[in-house]
């Protein structure tokens, strides 16, 4: 199937503790349906000194499901994504607006 969330996409948080956020993806694991978004989701990760890196309590984003966020449309309203064939071209568009997400 094809990616309705990319990374890069500005998204929304639907569910969840940190409902109602707002960032962009980082990442995106489209076997395990889960996304990570910036600033969003996250856990402190306690790490042990070494010689390269500084130890003690660092946050980390965690991954979310891909069902639990959505993309915003020029609004600013969370969105469905659809597709649509444009030319020869298969592209994005939010359901909202209508608008085509990556010309």
């Amino acid at each position: 199937m094809a990616a309705k969330l990319k990374k890069g996409d500005k998204v929304v948080v639907l569910a969840g503790k940190d409902k109602g956020k707002e960032g962009t993806i980082a990442s995106v694991d489209p076997k395990a349906g889960k996304a990570v978004v910036d600033g969003v989701n996250m856990a402190i990760r306690h790490t042990r000194q070494s010689q390269t890196s500084q130890g003690g309590r660092i946050p980390k984003a965690m991954p979310l499901d891909l069902s639990n966020i959505a993309l915003l449309d020029a609004n600013g309203k969370p969105t469905r994504v659809g597709f649509r064939m444009e030319g020869d071209k298969k592209v994005r568009f939010a359901k909202t607006t209508g608008d085509v997400i990556d010309a």
